[in-house]
């Protein structure tokens, strides 16, 4: 999905001018005819222009009903907004796998309670072992 809506929040990240900038040339680009906003078919263009992948009809049509209903599809300051929570939610995504990957010492894709001990004992040695299993279990 667009938005990921499980566990904590990604922190708020704001986009460099350039990167902004870029957000705003897509959204011209993608913008047929100057009608100062982008249909469905213009924002899965924009998606694609910038993420690298067209977006599925569940997350277009998340997309499109949150819109203001006065216009047509996604004003720039609406697209805008979008194109923000993604980015913070995929460097949010990509801080977690790193996390992860960290804990996971043998590449396995998983986390035995031995990987699990090990990372706590290194990050939170006083940590007491009962908080461990808990949070693993």
């Amino acid at each position: 999905m667009f938005f990921s809506q499980a566990g904590a929040r990604p922190r708020t990240w704001e986009a460099s001018p350039a990167e902004h900038r870029k957000w705003v040339e897509v959204f011209r680009a993608c913008d047929e005819d100057n009608k100062g906003y982008l249909s469905r078919e213009d924002f899965k263009v924009a998606v694609g222009m910038l993420f690298g992948y067209k977006p599925c009809k569940i997350e277009a049509d998340a997309v499109m009903s949150s819109v203001n209903s006065n216009t047509s599809g996604v004003s720039l300051e609406e697209f805008l907004n979008l194109v923000r929570k993604k980015k913070e939610a995929q460097l949010y995504r990509n801080e977690i796998r790193h996390i992860f990957t960290a804990f996971d010492r043998h590449y396995r894709g998983y986390l035995t309670l031995e990987d699990f001990q090990k990372a706590f004992k290194q990050v939170a040695p006083k940590l007491p072992e009962r908080i461990i299993l808990e949070v693993f279990r």
